[in-house]
């Protein structure tokens, strides 16, 4: 490993004083571990899927990636639990503005004050996805997943009876 991709000391004080507040004060709606107890770098988030919205009652598994230049750079999610947004690619990897490095969108879609910055924290990612899966509106501007987004364009119940069935099978998926 060359010295910039060794996770530095603080990185791992920051991850570990995170998740011990997020034990210590549980924010609604969502758990956070780790995968493995020798890993600071690999969590796993379960977020209850938010009341009076389409994920009501869903039970979704997650996975928060941390690079070694943490908190510079923006961790990877990705949801485990198959999920059916415009903003959730197919591999269920998550695409909001937080995530993003920081910096100008080469597109142009972005301003540089909604990608990443590095005062975000495991809580304010959690909070931003909650806020993507209760939009009753998902940006579908520029879809991470097209078929996702056309579906909402061209056949809204269609979409939402699909969104519905793979919550029910993330509840049942839960208690297995």
């Amino acid at each position: 490993m060359s010295k910039s991709s060794t996770p530095q000391p603080s990185n791992s004080l920051l991850l570990r004083r995170q998740l011990q507040e997020l034990t210590k004060r549980p924010v609604q709606g969502f758990s956070a571990g780790l995968v493995d107890d020798d890993n600071l770098y690999e969590w796993e988030i379960v977020i209850i899927g938010p009341p009076d919205t389409l994920y009501e009652g869903g039970i979704l598994k997650t996975r928060l990636s941390f690079p070694p230049e943490y908190p510079l750079q923006p961790p990877k999610m990705r949801f485990i639990t198959p999920m059916w947004h415009p903003n959730i690619y197919p591999n269920g990897d998550v695409c909001i503005s937080i995530l993003h490095a920081p910096g100008e969108d080469q597109y142009g879609y972005e301003d540089a004050s909604e990608r990443w910055l590095p005062v975000h924290t495991v809580e304010t990612i959690l909070i931003s996805v909650i806020s993507l899966l209760s939009s009753d509106t998902p940006n579908t501007d520029s879809p991470a997943n097209v078929d996702a987004a056309k579906e909402i364009r061209n056949d809204l119940a269609a979409y939402k009876k699909k969104v519905r069935r793979l919550v029910r099978q993330s509840a049942e998926a839960a208690w297995d």
